[in-house]
């Protein structure tokens, strides 16, 4: 893996030397099972990885905020309570949301800028979180440049609208694991009320993040493909009549889901309690260490999130076809879909073998491919409250 450069020394570079200069960092996550349901309240159990977006930075006198990215050039706006949008795609809207998120905790009164530099080694429009790594480590940067603490809870009680700020409506699933990840441990995420469950991963586990060479970006074009499911799924609970989809998943889902027309809303609802399912099945076979288990209930979600949510791809499809034609235990899309990632799972003395089937079955033919970037192992790492640089 090529090292991640220093952001000091593009922070000096851009804005000049001087100033106490402070660093921060915040991972992106492989989403293990549960995907698309955090939305709707449902509990998920993704973990951080080792790959993160590290923030220099130093305090202005002023409300100025300037950042540089060394792969999207530099921004500069002035931080104001309630910012406007800039243009769709730019990547200027998670600085703003940060700071948005960051009014929303404080009061925009008495809050200084910052002049920042931004590096990161997770693969954008991936499905691992590239943005919500962003997010979270400029608004930890932003907190910190101006003296303020905040508590997990308080944080997670923002940054989704943070996020929303930008354009997707998802859950928090991506800022939990960002934050709040143990080493070694997958995090079993609950919502209503906000709980983050430690599951260590057996040593001998090993997982890769394969990248479909085909990117998503949400707050691009796929966005309202990714609000659509989720306005589909609410839409199939209100008609229903279930306060939540607790209450849907405790009940008869597949039964009920016959009374509801053939389409969206229909697989939308059985994608939500099915996957909702797998969650506490994998999590049982993670702790009984029921790789066998853990592999066919990834299978189940990736077959639900191609057949009933429609959010894959013919590439992730082949994708995950090649990792199981590679000796892998289990692969599926992971993230929003239509694109990006998928995790691909079998024991640690297997990962060399599958990997190079992936490259032979997969990757020969597509001459964008970078092994660095594409093909990742995944290790469950630290969040960012957890003693990441």
């Amino acid at each position: 893996m090529q090292e991640l450069p220093d952001p000091r020394e593009l922070l000096a570079r851009t804005f000049g030397a001087g100033g106490e200069v402070a660093l921060v960092a915040a991972p992106g996550r492989v989403n293990l099972i549960g995907e698309h349901i955090d939305y709707h309240g449902l509990a998920v159990l993704p973990m951080a990885i080792a790959r993160r977006v590290r923030v220099a930075f130093r305090r202005r006198d002023d409300t100025t905020i300037r950042a540089a990215s060394a792969g999207y050039g530099r921004r500069e706006f002035a931080w104001t309570a309630d910012p406007a949008a800039a243009a769709p795609g730019d990547w200027e809207n998670y600085l703003r949301a940060a700071a948005r998120v960051v009014s929303m905790l404080r009061g925009p009164e008495s809050l200084r800028g910052v002049d920042a530099a931004v590096v990161s080694d997770v693969p954008p429009a991936a499905g691992l979180s590239s943005s919500s790594a962003l997010l979270v480590a400029f608004m930890l940067a932003l907190l910190r440049a101006n003296g303020l603490h905040a508590t997990f809870e308080e944080l997670m009680d923002v940054l989704p609208e943070g996020e929303q700020f930008v354009g997707t409506r998802g859950g928090g699933m991506d800022h939990a694991a960002s934050l709040a990840s143990r080493a070694g441990c997958a995090s079993l995420i609950g919502f209503a009320p906000l709980s983050v469950r430690p599951i260590p991963v057996p040593e001998d586990w090993g997982f890769l993040a394969a990248h479909s060479l085909e990117t998503a970006e949400k707050s691009g074009g796929a966005r309202e493909e990714y609000n659509r499911r989720r306005q589909a799924g609410a839409a199939a609970l209100a008609r229903l009549g279930f306060a939540s989809y607790r209450a849907a998943v405790a009940g008869q889902p597949e039964e009920c889901a016959q009374s509801l027309a053939p389409g969206p809303e229909r697989d939308s609802f059985l994608h939500v309690t099915s996957e909702a399912l797998r969650v506490e099945q994998a999590v049982d076979a993670m702790l009984r260490r029921d790789a066998a288990a853990f592999g066919r209930l990834l299978l189940e979600s990736h077959a639900s999130l191609r057949d009933r949510l429609k959010v894959s791809s013919p590439a992730l499809d082949r994708l995950v076809e090649a990792a199981m034609e590679s000796g892998a235990t289990g692969a599926r899309l992971t993230g929003a879909g239509f694109g990006g990632c998928a995790v691909v799972f079998c024991p640690k003395p297997d990962l060399a073998a599958v990997r190079r089937g992936l490259i032979e079955r997969f990757y020969r033919a597509r001459p964008a491919f970078d092994e660095d970037r594409h093909l990742i192992e995944a290790e469950p790492g630290p969040g960012a409250c957890r003693g990441l640089p």
